[in-house]
């Protein structure tokens, strides 16, 4: 069992941290400025002392930096200027965008480097415990065995399965789950919204099998899961769409002609649309681009 402190009680820290700590880590200090971070360690990490990040780092022998991907090399390169890092400690960061590459300061003080990022949206609440339970975990060390051993041992404590990434893949590894993940919200609350404006009352509970089971099909059967009007050539309905789109949300339109674009590319390529029939639909969505412009 080690003894973790944790930089960034956000939704990812402090859920992380209470998981390996109910493993039987010890969490020996967390840090965290804002007031959210602060109840998520009153919470959450109940006991826990809340220090500065360079006494959090100098308390610990596994330092979690779970700080935004944009601070993350700062706080690195600040803690081991000031003397935080010391030889033999490990860094393990969870940031999806960045490898191991981002802790080279922490390395050249001595320290066992390793990233390892939940695949996973946090609510930062006791509701996110349970769900890490199977949760892969996309992970980037340099060849260093002591490294990996803890990055396996903290997944399997928090329930996750570590995936191996390389360090020159770990952008694009983080683009397709903000595609998959941040995108699919944006894509559903249009969805909503336009639902709303229809005159539904419930629209989470009318999208809600019906997303369920794209959901399932599209992860089980990919592209052959494609069903709808583009898929089936169907041109004066998207023509309709289009329409009413243009009418009643614009700020829908310019994603709605995105992704039917994408879809109509991807049923040709699956065979089930034929290419002429794909042609005119594109051309429609060109047009009604251009109308939008305008």
């Amino acid at each position: 069992m080690a003894r973790i402190g944790v930089i960034g009680a956000g939704r990812v820290g402090a859920v992380l941290s209470a998981t390996l700590r109910r493993a039987g880590h010890d969490i020996v200090a967390a840090a965290g400025e804002t007031d959210a971070s602060r109840f998520r360690i009153e919470t959450l990490l109940p006991g826990v002392p809340r220090l500065k990040p360079s006494a959090v780092a100098r308390a610990s022998d596994v330092l979690l930096l779970t700080v935004p991907d944009d601070a993350l090399s700062n706080v690195v390169t600040m803690l081991s200027a000031s003397g935080a890092i010391r030889e033999g400690m490990s860094v393990v960061h969870t940031s999806g965008a960045h490898g191991s590459a981002v802790l080279r300061p922490a390395a050249e003080r001595g320290a066992h480097v390793a990233a390892m990022h939940p695949a996973m949206t946090f609510t930062g609440t006791d509701i996110d415990l349970a769900r890490l339970s199977g949760c892969v975990f996309g992970c980037t060390a340099p060849e260093d065995p002591p490294a990996r051993a803890l990055v396996d041992d903290l997944v399997a404590d928090l329930g996750g399965r570590s995936f191996w990434i390389e360090e020159q893949h770990r952008v694009l590894y983080h683009a397709a789950l903000a595609h998959g993940a941040n995108h699919l919200v944006t894509l559903v609350s249009q969805s909503m919204e336009l639902l709303r404006r229809s005159g539904v009352t419930d629209p989470a509970a009318t999208l809600q099998p019906l997303l369920q089971a794209a959901l399932d099909n599209s992860l089980s059967y990919g592209d052959a899961a494609l069903t709808g009007p583009i898929v089936r050539g169907d041109l004066k309905t998207v023509r309709a769409h289009l329409g009413t789109l243009q009418e009643t949300s614009l700020e829908t339109l310019e994603s709605y002609i995105a992704m039917a674009r994408a879809t109509a590319n991807h049923a040709v390529l699956d065979g089930r649309l034929q290419p002429a029939r794909a042609a005119v639909i594109v051309e429609a969505l060109n047009d009604a681009r251009v109308k939008a412009i305008r």
